[in-house]
C-alpha cells in the first residue's frame, strides 16, 4: 500500500541557525525521519510548501485540497504547522472524499533532537493505513476526525473540540 505524503512545513521542518537562535525553512526532514524510523512503508514525499501555518492563507489550503484531489493515492499524510492544522483539516474535510488523508505535525522542531515529530510521522503513517476514508488530526499517539478537534495553546496538545 502507497501512501502520498504532502510536506507544507510548520515547526515539523524548521531548522535552527545558530549564529542568531532563529528559526528558518531549507527542506523538508521527512526523507530523513522515514529513514531514521526504519519506514518500510511505500511513501512518497511531496514538498507542497515551506510554511508557518501562521502564515497559511485560503489559496495555501486550497493548494493542499487540490494535491489531495490529484494524487493517485488513496491515503495520505500532510505534514503541517500546528497552529492552524485544524483549519486546514477543516477545509479537506468539507471537500474531499473517497480518501484517507491524516494531518500530523510537531510541537519542537526535528532538528532540536527532542521533537516528537519521529513520533507523529510514524503514528501518522498507521492511522492512514488502518482508518476509513476520512480527514483526521493525528498528534502524539492520539487521532481525531477534523470535525471534533483543538489545540489547546496552554498545554500544547490537541483535544477533542467538545472536552
Amino acid at each position: 500500500m502507497r501512501v502520498r505524503l504532502l510536506a507544507t512545513g510548520g515547526t515539523f521542518d524548521k531548522d535552527y541557525a545558530e549564529r542568531d537562535g532563529s528559526l528558518f525553512f531549507r527542506r523538508t526532514h521527512v526523507p530523513e525521519m522515514l529513514r531514521l524510523g526504519r519506514c518500510r512503508v511505500d511513501v512518497r514525499v511531496t514538498t507542497l510548501m515551506l510554511k508557518d501555518s501562521l502564515t497559511m492563507t485560503a489559496v495555501d489550503r486550497r493548494r493542499v485540497l487540490s494535491a489531495c484531489r490529484r494524487a493517485r493515492e488513496a491515503r495520505l499524510v500532510v505534514t503541517h504547522g500546528t497552529d492552524t492544522m485544524a483549519a486546514t483539516a477543516a477545509v479537506l474535510g468539507r471537500n474531499l472524499s473517497g480518501k484517507t488523508v491524516v494531518l500530523t505535525g510537531a510541537m519542537r522542531p526535528y532538528r532540536f533532537g527532542s521533537s516528537d515529530g519521529l513520533f507523529n510521522l510514524g503514528s501518522a503513517l498507521s492511522f492512514a493505513q488502518s482508518l476509513p476514508p476520512g480527514v483526521y488530526v493525528a498528534m502524539n499517539g492520539l487521532c481525531f476526525p477534523w470535525d471534533d478537534v483543538r489545540k489547546d495553546r496552554r498545554r500544547g496538545i490537541f483535544l477533542r473540540r467538545r472536552s
